[in-house]
């Protein structure tokens, strides 16, 4: 039995593929934004900036959370990796919330002068924090929450971030802050397996190991499946007073390079080596975009 309905599901998943597609648009195209036409070499923009390999990942929990939360206005989203932010980028302009009305003026203004950088920044529409600084999304969790029992706060943290001595230690803000005075925040730990180039060490430990290390700090650990849409929904509706998810799923899922190959730009030279050119338009094509896009509007 689904935790919401098989539409709603649909609906999910349908979100997360026009998502990534849109970032995969930001990160490569300077032309052809629907491919109304083959890719040519002259489509490609001629300096790839950006990341890749935790963008779906951000796009699920993104889905997940609006499915849950989207009609709350006294609900907030942080994101942790900030380097990740064509994805968050993408979900703003899905809901009609940045001034580029068209994928064009999106994709083009992408890590471009004048327009957005490649990584999170208090110049879009709801971004608190530039992201680009690991370690302290957990903490300003809890400060915007603090004084505002109405409020409640979701914030993820990439497997990276948890090393730092800011985001483990914010951990300890739970036992501090836990009234009927603040509000509630929802950590939402995103274990793909690597930072960078480099394996992570939660990542590498046993489930039993991070439950403990997540128990220790007063939390109920939640493991979710990344690719499991009504698992995750299910999560989000379980009963208990102090959650802490742990959404496992691959880096760089649905792109040409998965792990640690994954982290940035996946294809380097798509703008003159035409099987990577090839290769970008078959991962495009992958996501059905027409199926979600008519030209004027989304069908999610």
């Amino acid at each position: 039995m689904s935790a919401v309905g098989i539409f709603e599901i649909e609906k999910i998943k349908r979100r997360i593929r026009a998502c990534d597609y849109l970032v995969v648009a930001q990160l490569f195209l300077q032309d052809n934004f629907l491919l109304k036409r083959p890719l040519e070499f002259s489509d490609i923009k001629p300096r790839l900036l950006g990341h890749w390999g935790t963008c779906h990942g951000i796009n699920v929990v993104y889905a997940n959370l609006k499915a849950r939360y989207g009609e709350d206005s006294n609900f907030s989203f942080i994101l942790g990796p900030g380097h990740g932010f064509p994805a968050l980028n993408a979900n703003l302009f899905l809901d009609g919330e940045l001034e580029e009305k068209d994928i064009e003026r999106l994709c083009r203004n992408f890590s471009w002068p004048d327009g957005f950088p490649s990584h999170a920044s208090p110049l879009t529409p709801g971004v608190i924090t530039e992201g680009g600084e690991l370690g302290y999304a957990l903490a300003n969790a809890y400060g915007l929450v603090l004084g505002h029992p109405e409020k409640t706060v979701a914030v993820l943290i990439g497997d990276g971030e948890l090393e730092t001595a800011t985001a483990i230690d914010s951990l300890n803000l739970r036992n501090l802050l836990d009234g009927e005075k603040n509000g509630k925040v929802l950590p939402i730990l995103h274990l793909n397996g690597y930072k960078i180039s480099g394996p992570t060490i939660y990542a590498r430990k046993s489930e039993r190991e991070l439950n403990e290390l997540i128990r220790g700090f007063g939390f109920e650990p939640i493991w979710i499946d990344g690719e499991n849409t009504d698992e995750f929904q299910e999560a989000l509706r379980t009963e208990t007073e102090a959650p802490f998810y742990i959404f496992r799923n691959e880096k760089g899922y649905g792109g040409p390079n998965r792990h640690h190959e994954a982290h940035q730009i996946p294809l380097k030279n798509p703008a003159s080596d035409k099987k990577e050119l090839d290769d970008l338009e078959k991962w495009l094509r992958r996501y059905n975009f027409d199926e979600l896009f008519d030209g004027k509007g989304f069908r999610i």
